[in-house]
């Protein structure tokens, strides 16, 4: 057996021990997602995916041999290769490692499952059927949008905490997978989806690798806790890397906002701001943000006036997109995303969709979007309407 073979094997073993040894069986997780909304066992191979992709690609292609053989069984090898488009001797690695587990059985006639596995094949249908779901609205989004990739997690985060838990374990895999060797500068906006997403990050630091948080912009005046110093703060932490603080307010005067940018510590911390490599943010709705800042009746009126339903790097976007009004702040501007060469969008739950597909429209090609499953199909039920 070659070296990459026996690699698969072991792949495919560990996620069959982890189905059923740490899991127990996936009804207990049919069980779950009615109850609470999600399927933390989908939540778990959503994180796998992005360590370990070949893993679940191990995982899909002998799903569906063991598939095929049951459908057609007793068929042979012949018949059963041309069936998947897959040539015998990789098909022949397949059925030895599947004989090898007593999940399917040879005789002259051919190959059929053993009741061990139909066991398993059942028990996997009830993952894979979402699993599969899930990874085609992944792609069906992240093209709607034309932007990298989009990862969602099951469930409504309006309404179940744990999915935003969620996105901050999918944050945390994302950021092991994308940052480069080398210096890190890594801008963090503020926000409660953020507070709580921070809260997810495991140490990033390598002896190869060092990462610097930094706010995204000024953030005095909205509560402490969501404050992109905070939030910053807090990935810096966890992360074990460095940190550095922007003190400017959240809201400023046009006369006050010039005078500000002229400050040589401001100027220091915005050249390093404007020097990131990563950016991490979440896109708020219009009104929610608009009051949640404190911004002005007559601003608020005019936002309304706009239809504004999107807020996202101090910007206001109507449905289609368009900039509706600017807020004078410090720190990354939406152009400035453009040569930024990471970028991780965040936001879920159904409230959010209108919001979301909003800002979308001038997300850079680059970007990673991670929400949930609710969100995604209020989305795209509106594209399709």
């Amino acid at each position: 057996m070659s070296v990459r073979n026996q690699w698969k094997n072991n792949q495919f073993s560990v996620l069959i021990f982890y189905f059923f040894t740490v899991h127990g069986s996936l009804k207990v997780y049919e069980g779950l997602y009615k109850s609470i909304g999600g399927n933390p066992l989908l939540s778990e191979l959503k994180v796998l995916e992005i360590i370990v992709p070949d893993m679940l690609e191990v995982v899909k292609q002998r799903y569906r041999v063991m598939q095929n053989i049951f459908w057609m069984q007793p068929i042979g090898r012949r018949s059963l290769a041309e069936a998947l488009h897959l040539t015998e001797r990789v098909l022949r690695s397949e059925t030895d490692y599947l004989r090898q587990q007593k999940l399917i059985d040879s005789t002259k006639s051919g190959m059929s499952l053993t009741k061990r596995g139909e066991k398993v094949l059942e028990e996997l249908d009830v993952l894979m059927d979402q699993f599969f779901g899930m990874d085609r609205l992944e792609k069906k989004l992240a093209s709607n949008f034309q932007i990298e990739r989009c990862l969602i997690v099951s469930g409504n985060s309006d309404e179940q905490a744990k999915v935003v838990a969620d996105f901050g374990e999918l944050l945390n895999d994302s950021l092991h997978r994308l940052l480069p060797d080398g210096d890190n500068i890594i801008a963090v906006m503020g926000g409660t989806t953020m507070a709580e997403v921070a809260k997810h990050l495991t140490i990033l630091e390598t002896k190869e690798r060092h990462n610097t948080f930094v706010p995204a912009r000024g953030g005095i005046g909205e509560a402490v806790a969501i404050q992109a110093n905070s939030v910053s703060a807090t990935m810096a932490a966890n992360a074990q890397g460095a940190h550095r603080v922007l003190y400017v307010p959240e809201q400023l005067s046009e006369a006050a906002y010039h005078t500000l940018l002229k400050e040589p510590s401001i100027m220091e911390v915005l050249e390093v701001i404007r020097n990131s490599n990563c950016v991490i943010h979440s896109i708020g709705r219009a009104l929610h943000m608009a009051a949640r800042r404190k911004m002005s009746e007559d601003e608020i009126v005019r936002l309304k006036q706009k239809n504004a339903v999107a807020e996202s790097f101090g910007y206001f976007f109507d449905e289609n997109g368009q900039i509706v009004y600017k807020a004078p702040r410090i720190g990354l501007a939406l152009e400035d995303l453009k040569k930024i060469p990471f970028i991780l969008a965040i936001a879920g739950g159904k409230s959010k969709a209108k919001a979301i597909s909003a800002y979308m429209k001038n997300a850079p090609q680059q970007t990673w979007l991670i929400t949930d499953e609710a969100a995604a199909n209020e989305i795209l039920k509106g594209a399709t309407l």
